[in-house]
């Protein structure tokens, strides 16, 4: 596994030198699109409707729509006001109980790896969030970005996960509740029901069925020669730019910003 970050965790007047790593990766099989006559991939461009022409990217501001059809324009300089200095600190605020913490708030987990001569201090944070069952709140910088986050023990190894926002939780009160009575006969078997399927959680026991279904046609398509060649055309396909804009979003570099919104 690589490191796609290399920082120190800041606990109070404690750097602890760190290591991060994607804890997840999406596995969902992908498709290209191909041109049904000639089996090229489909090759898309950014293109101005009004103009009926592809834009370059010299050409492309970023505007924000305040109302249909309505925008305000922003040069890059602008922009550059807002976004937070790069730095190498994961900074710990506070310590919450867990369950304080709701799981609509969590986004994207991330391991922490001890690096360097940090391996001491790093086991003695684990340590005493293991034993008072704490998880501590701290902030990040992500892609120019001031975000939460918290830190937390995950088996042997601490694990930040992002957090979003209050206000970026979407509002559920306008939303129908139940009406309807609950009678005590039917909430008593609906407990027993509760009871009987309660067992420990272990993921091994699931799997993604359409994802495995979709590989094991895949290879059988393969071995069947079920397969088409595509010459390589003249100009490199716009693909390869989409992949490399997402992997560079995945190296984005963490740090101390500026102060946390409430």
């Amino acid at each position: 596994m690589r490191s796609m970050w290399k920082g120190s965790l800041s606990f109070g007047l404690v750097n602890i030198p760190v290591r991060m790593y994607a804890a997840t990766q999406e596995r969902d099989i992908r498709f290209n699109q191909l041109h049904s006559l000639c089996h090229t991939p489909i090759k898309y461009e950014k293109v101005c409707p009004r103009c009926q022409r592809a834009v370059e990217q010299s050409e492309i501001v970023r505007g924000y729509q305040y109302e249909r059809g309505r925008y305000v324009l922003f040069t890059e300089e602008e922009l550059e006001h807002f976004a937070a200095q790069a730095s190498h600190t994961i900074d710990i605020l506070r310590f919450v109980e867990l369950r304080e913490v709701d799981p609509i708030y969590y986004d994207k987990t991330y391991y922490l790896e001890p690096a360097d001569t940090g391996a001491k201090a790093y086991a003695l944070l684990q340590e005493a969030l293991a034993r008072s069952g704490k998880i501590a709140v701290a902030k990040i910088t992500m892609r120019s970005k001031v975000s939460l986050a918290v830190v937390r023990t995950y088996q042997s190894l601490l694990a930040l996960e992002t957090i979003f926002y209050p206000d970026e939780i979407r509002d559920h009160t306008q939303l129908a509740r139940p009406s309807a009575a609950v009678e005590e006969r039917e909430l008593n078997m609906a407990l027993s029901l509760i009871a009987s399927l309660t067992e420990p959680f272990e993921p091994a026991q699931y799997q993604d069925e359409r994802r495995l279904g979709l590989q094991e046609l895949i290879e059988a398509k393969i071995r069947g020669r079920e397969v088409v060649l595509v010459e390589p055309t003249e100009e490199a396909l716009p693909t390869l730019d989409l992949l490399a804009a997402l992997q560079a979003s995945l190296q984005a570099q963490q740090g101390k910003g500026g102060e946390v919104r409430h």
